[in-house]
């Protein structure tokens, strides 16, 4: 089991019945053993006290030796690295054990929800399915998709929305459909509860609209472009999923780094560019935590992007997206 802690905080915990000596990395070509007791234990704390605060600005950490740099597998782990950069993480630390295990199942079960090895796999299997986010996003956005096919690229927003209006009502009024086991029908919907679908749906598009306004004052969308999909939010938290399953030990190396690939070439197929990966990932990700308020949830995000679409080392800039 890996962990490990600060030696002020030992310092700090130290018992008389503890050993007296600290054996670090224990088995491996670097061990080291270090006295645990006074007045050693003092300098530890002295020197604790007066380290720098650790840097909190964020940045990319890259492993140039025990990491992928090309390939599949680093393509895989440059779709988790916004969080990487974020979480202040190596971005290519496939076996990398994070925060160490205890603090690895803490933060997995206080966000997650997972405390076991099933739970894991099921949330890291959603995430490759891209199925681990709303679905009235997808409609929203899959219809924009539609409309920008049939009529040449831009969306009037107005459009955007009758549409929407349009393609819920059509689908509220009732249907039969022909299966092997005979003809299902299904009642029309109450027209409350059509139009407060088509309120909220509406209501989304805004959202959605004044994220990508923001985004390209950013410089994370084009001028006139927009985001295809959310697909991203899904992708590259699945990514991170599968390192941080194998560092709290609900999974192996190999199914970490099949995952891994599988989530690169997923993005692959659902996105063009580095950039459009961004953008989608972003608009996820605000949509599902920030509540418009272009707080941390989205600032952090916009910062960890200038980092990879600029830093000399960014995976970004050293690895073709397809």
């Amino acid at each position: 089991m890996f962990d490990w802690n600060c030696l002020e905080w030992f310092a700090k915990v130290w018992q008389p019945t503890d050993p007296p000596v600290i054996v670090i990395n224990p088995g491996s070509p670097c061990e080291a053993f270090l006295p645990s007791a006074p007045p050693h234990s003092a300098a530890w704390a002295r020197y604790g006290e007066q380290a720098p605060a650790q840097e909190q600005s964020p940045r990319l950490r890259t492993l140039r030796i025990g990491g992928p740099l090309y390939g599949p597998a680093a393509h895989g782990l440059a779709c988790g690295a916004l969080l990487c950069v974020n979480n202040d993480s190596f971005w290519n630390g496939m076996a990398s054990h994070g925060e160490g295990y205890p603090r690895e199942r803490k933060q997995l079960r206080e966000w997650w929800g997972i405390t076991s090895r099933e739970e894991w796999l099921s949330a890291l299997n959603g995430l490759l399915a891209a199925e681990s986010h709303s679905r009235v996003w997808d409609f929203a956005m899959g219809l924009r998709r539609t409309i920008a096919r049939d009529f040449g690229g831009h969306v009037d927003v107005g459009y955007w929305k009758q549409s929407v209006a349009n393609v819920i009502r059509a689908n509220s009024q009732g249907s039969a459909v022909v299966t092997e086991d005979g003809v299902t029908k299904t009642e029309p919907r109450p027209e409350s509860e059509v139009e407060a679908g088509i309120e909220g749906v509406q209501r989304l598009i805004g959202r959605i609209t004044r994220y990508e306004a923001r985004m390209r004052a950013d410089g994370v969308l084009g001028e006139n472009q927009y985001v295809s999909s959310v697909a991203a939010w899904d992708l590259g938290r699945a990514s991170n999923m599968a390192r941080w399953g194998l560092a709290a030990r609900f999974g192996t190396l190999k199914e970490a780094e099949s995952a891994v690939i599988q989530a690169g070439r997923a993005s692959a197929l659902a996105y063009k560019s580095w950039q459009d990966f961004a953008a989608g990932f972003i608009l996820g990700r605000s949509l599902h935590f920030d509540e418009e308020e272009f707080g941390s949830w989205y600032q952090n995000m916009v910062k960890a992007h200038r980092i990879l679409v600029s830093g000399p080392g960014s995976p970004w800039l050293n690895i073709p997206f397809r």
